[in-house]
Parts: structure tokens; C-alpha cells; sequence
């Protein structure tokens, strides 16, 4: 039997960068480890930089991050990195910081972190550190968005193109119109119901206002409300919600009639007629018919830049 290694209290002055040399569309070089040098190092400050290679690799080094007291680890790298590492940092003392790496970088969008590395690094060297809620889907968490219909489809096409961008994806979305049927979901929210959604074309559960990409498919969410949103296009409204295409990105999606919005505090039971995928946070994974979605409320640890950070 193997013994628990027990877990050294967390000191905000050690610091671990993971890298996922394969997020999105640039390449990891020197100018960001000069950036680092620039705006984090410093006599007190123990930092040091890892290569996450896989899922698996990336969880077992932030475990170990977690077992060594570091204070924070600084992911970069797209919103699926950052739902991995994160993951292992709910509910501990470890702070996750985000330089955005990735096609859509919801996450980042949505707390105002730069998208260039310079930028991004200078204003997380200074920023401060909140504690945001968390979603679960079965259980694994999500911090950004979490999707069961026809958005959730775009992702798993998305999965099959050799490139990455926005363009990509707008064209995924489209090859999904094609091929996805919508099925109805029957839901229970915060205990009520159950009620029937007849042919959702989006179910988004959002905790973030960002799909990514600019793109705020809940433009009035707030990650530490203690609440999430679920954003609901059924199919005979899908014409003209598209119609308004152009609010999402300009924060109005909300004012849009066919948009339906609800938020709840506790949980959302989704029943579906059979398996099918699930998008959290931008990563398309196999899911059972029954997906029961929850809020934790404070469980995640962020470094957040405030107006002068930027």
C-alpha cells in the first residue's frame, strides 16, 4: 500500500507555468519566458515552467503542484488546458492564473486578460485573486460554458479539422446545421419540474459569458453569483434568432425574443432520449442520456486583473 503524500500549505510566491505546446494557433518561444523574466521574477519569487504534453500528463503535474504548496500555476494555453488543469485546482489553495493560448479563449475574454502574451503576463503579475464558481457535469467540472444540442455538435466536427481559428469554427457550426436532428430534452431546474424543451438547437448552461472568440452567448453571466445561466434557441426560433447574429457580439444576445434564458442556483437535471456529446468548455466529449449539471458555488481560484492591470 502506498502512502498519501500530504500537501504543503500553498506560498503565493511559488509559481508553476505549464505550457501546452499544441493550444491554438502560435507557437510557445522565448519572448514569452522574457516576458515572464520582465514582470513576475524577483528575489522572493520561486518560479518555474513545465511542458503539459497530454491530459494526463497536465493533471498529474498540477496534482503535484497542488502536493508541493505552490501558490499559483500560470496555464497557457486554450480553454480546454485550462479546464484540465483547473480541474485538479477546485476546491484548494492553489490560484490559477490564464495567458491565453488557445482559438476562442473564452475564459480569458471573459476576465479581460490581453490576448498578447506581453499584456497578458503584465497584467496577471499584478492582479488580484477571486474566487469564482465552478459547474459540474456528471461530475467533471466546467468553467466557461457547458452545451448538449446542436452547439455541442459544432465542437466535436470542430475536433476534425486540421486547423484551428475562428473561421474553422464558424464553419463547423455550419457543417452541424447539416447533420444535427434535434431531440427533446426533459429538465428539472433547482428541483422544479420536470418540464419538456421540445427541440433545442442551443442549450448552453453558461457560468462565463463567453463561448470564445468574442462570441457571449450570456452576456448578463457573472462567475461568482452563485448562479449559472442556460441559454435555450428552440428550432422553430433558430431562423430568427440567427437573424440576430450580430448580438452576439455585441452583449444584446439577451434582448433577442427567441432567446430563452433562465437562471438557476442549484442544479439542472437534462434528460435526453439516448447518449450523445456534450461541449465543456470547448471540448466535445461522450456523455449518457442523463446529464445532471450542479453549481459550486467560490470553488475555483483566479487570477483576475483589475482596470489598471491591463
Amino acid at each position: 500500500m502506498t502512502e498519501k503524500r500530504a500537501s504543503l500549505p500553498a506560498s503565493p510566491r511559488r509559481i508553476r507555468v505549464l505550457i501546452n505546446p499544441r493550444s491554438g494557433l502560435r507557437t510557445v518561444g522565448l519572448p514569452l519566458f522574457k516576458a515572464f523574466e520582465r514582470h513576475w521574477n524577483g528575489p522572493d519569487v520561486d518560479i518555474a515552467y513545465q511542458i503539459s504534453d497530454s491530459i494526463e500528463d497536465g493533471r498529474a503535474k498540477a496534482r503535484r503542484a497542488v502536493r508541493d504548496g505552490i501558490g499559483t500555476i500560470v496555464v497557457v494555453g486554450g480553454d480546454g488546458v485550462v479546464n484540465t488543469i483547473g480541474s485538479e485546482l477546485v476546491g484548494t489553495d492553489v490560484a490559477l492564473g490564464v495567458i491565453p493560448a488557445g482559438s476562442g479563449n473564452g475564459f480569458a475574454r471573459h476576465f479581460g486578460i490581453p490576448l498578447t502574451w506581453e499584456s497578458a503576463v503584465q497584467a496577471l503579475s499584478r492582479a488580484d485573486i477571486r474566487a469564482i464558481d465552478v459547474g459540474t457535469a456528471n461530475g467533471r467540472p466546467f468553467f466557461v460554458t457547458c452545451s448538449l444540442a446542436w452547439d455541442a455538435s459544432i465542437a466535436r466536427i470542430f475536433e476534425r479539422f486540421p486547423v484551428r481559428g475562428i473561421l474553422p469554427y464558424l464553419m463547423a457550426g455550419a457543417y452541424g446545421l447539416l447533420e444535427y436532428r434535434p431531440v427533446p430534452f426533459e429538465i428539472e431546474v433547482d428541483g422544479e419540474g420536470p418540464m419538456t424543451v421540445r427541440d433545442p438547437m442551443v442549450f448552453t448552461v453558461a457560468n462565463l459569458t463567453q463561448f470564445g472568440g468574442g462570441a457571449r452567448i450570456a452576456p448578463e453571466a457573472c462567475a461568482d453569483d452563485g448562479r449559472m445561466e442556460l441559454v435555450v434557441v428552440e428550432q422553430g426560433d433558430a431562423a430568427r434568432a440567427a437573424a440576430q447574429f450580430a448580438r452576439l457580439y455585441d452583449g444584446t444576445l439577451s434582448t433577442v425574443p427567441e432567446v430563452q434564458t433562465r437562471r438557476f442556483a442549484r442544479s439542472l437535471l437534462v434528460r435526453r432520449p439516448g447518449p450523445a456529446p456534450i461541449q465543456l468548455d470547448g471540448e466535445a466529449m461522450d456523455f449518457p442520456a442523463e446529464v445532471d449539471v450542479r453549481v459550486m458555488p467560490a470553488a475555483l481560484r483566479v487570477l483576475v486583473p483589475g482596470p489598471s492591470s491591463a
